[in-house]
């Protein structure tokens, strides 16, 4: 198995999934875009399920299928359109998994999936492994909040278990506040209760893994957050050569755990005092690593394709320091500003409408030195 550099040799166990052939995504977003354009460049077919029309990625996709991922039908059908199914985003039921991966292969399965979806079911995962992180309380309803605070001390923040994203599903709470407030904050779903990190910065790490089990890992990346949504992502992070190592180490446990075949991003906490705590995962490509595009040798959703199909995997070295920035809700409209810098590179989604806080495209900047 390699750590941070491209996989050896082709891939073992089945035979890959050939060029020609067509890649089922489940979702439409724009992960699910910039995958089906990647796998178009190596001569595949995305065919896209999910149930919004006109989603950024059935845009660019060779077919679609817009329907409710528990149609049991429609993913019958589907399954008969494809050849190999994979993720695009994790809030996909785990039983619409199951029911594909009867007649296709489905990477990464449901074991990934389930552990991904339920922040109870990740916290687990990390016990499991032994993999620090953030001290946390299973929630059940306000009366388990204030025990649960004291017994983690200071303020901390309640997550919903499910459903929870760009800062959605998630309320402080401190000693002072009031339980039911809080519990009707979440909109009373099940939770978790985590003590605030006083950490140096938040990183993550982007695997990609294959059917064989070998592994390619891009430089872990710095990311900074506003108001609980990305906001840049620095690669490569600062932080040192071993605490690189370590995450890079940490991002392959859980892989090879969760069994997981495609990518996994690992989002992490580098502590003051140089330790790491994993907070959340996502076995599929990751907004920390849209700076892989451009500044790569392989991209992550080049990589995502490669490792689903069963192909070797592709070099993940970096080219150039990167900068990438999403570009939230209006920002959109500054295409003009972004490519007149020659050093930018640009990549708008195909949203048509342009809310407040919601992804509609990104910028990365290729960093010249003394950037």
């Amino acid at each position: 198995m390699t750590a941070g550099g491209a996989a050896e040799g082709a891939a073992g166990g089945a035979a890959p999934v050939p060029p020609g052939a067509a890649i089922g995504i489940l979702g439409g977003g724009q992960l699910g875009r910039m995958l089906a354009l990647a796998a178009a460049r190596l001569g595949y077919r995305a065919h896209v399920f999910c149930p919004e029309r006109g989603a950024p990625a059935a845009q660019v996709a060779a077919a679609a299928t817009c329907a409710d991922y528990g149609d049991e039908a429609a993913l019958d059908r589907f399954a008969g359109a494809v050849d190999v199914v994979t993720l695009e985003f994790e809030n996909v039921p785990v039983a619409a998994l199951e029911r594909l991966a009867r007649r296709v292969p489905v990477r990464p399965g449901a074991r990934a999936l389930a552990a991904a979806q339920d922040r109870l079911a990740e916290k687990k995962t990390m016990a499991a492994l032994d993999i620090p992180a953030a001290p946390w309380a299973r929630i059940d309803g306000p009366a388990d909040l204030a025990p649960a605070r004291a017994r983690l001390g200071g303020d901390c923040l309640l997550k919903t278990r499910r459903l929870g994203y760009d800062g959605k599903g998630q309320a402080r709470f401190a000693a002072a506040d009031d339980p039911e407030a809080a519990w009707r904050a979440v909109g009373a779903a099940p939770s978790i209760l985590e003590a605030r990190v006083d950490f140096a910065r938040e990183i993550s790490v982007v695997l990609a893994r294959g059917p064989d089990g070998r592994t390619a890992a891009w430089d872990a990346a710095e990311n900074r957050h506003e108001n609980g949504i990305l906001r840049t992502s620095l690669a490569p992070a600062r932080i040192d050569a071993g605490a690189a190592r370590r995450a890079r180490a940490i991002a392959e446990r859980i892989a090879e755990y969760l069994e997981v075949v495609g990518l996994l991003a690992v989002e992490m906490f580098a502590a003051r005092d140089g330790g790491l705590l994993v907070n959340e995962i996502a076995p599929r490509p990751h907004n920390s690593g849209h700076w892989t595009l451009d500044a790569s040798v392989t991209s992550q959703f080049e990589q995502a394709a490669r490792a689903v199909c069963g192909l070797p995997l592709g070099s993940p070295r970096r080219l150039a320091r990167a900068e990438m920035r999403n570009l939230l809700g209006a920002e959109a409209g500054e295409w003009r500003e972004r490519l007149a810098d020659p050093d930018a590179k640009l990549h708008l989604y195909g949203k048509a409408e342009a809310r407040p806080g919601r992804k509609m495209g990104h910028v990365t900047r290729l960093l010249r030195d003394g950037d």
